[in-house]
């Protein structure tokens, strides 16, 4: 059984089991977070929301809190003198996915 969830204004595909990474979420690690927004159940019986199926949760640990590699924002325009370096660094949440319910 899978589901599509819409997790920091993305859809994530899950499975039970699965390891994810998505966008931040306000979360201490070893708590429980609970998704309502589920987009897509599949498997033996398939449920399609309109936009989000009515009673279905995903439920997730919270594994760790992170961030990810630095990436370097270089910005210039030629003949003007203009540059601008800047590095930035995505906050994540790495979630271990517990239960699909619906």
């Amino acid at each position: 059984m899978y589901a599509i969830i819409e997790a920091g204004g993305k859809q994530v595909k899950v499975t039970e089991g699965q390891e994810i990474y998505i966008e931040k979420v306000n979360a201490e690690p070893e708590e429980t977070v609970t998704f309502d927004k589920v987009l897509f159940v599949g498997g033996e019986d398939v449920k399609v929301g309109a936009p989000y199926v009515e009673g279905a949760t995903v439920q997730a640990k919270v594994e760790k809190q992170g961030r990810q590699k630095k990436i370097t924002v270089f910005k210039y325009k030629p003949k003007k003198n203009y540059k601008r370096k800047q590095g930035h660094r995505q906050p994540y949440t790495k979630l271990i996915v517990e239960k699909i319910n619906f």
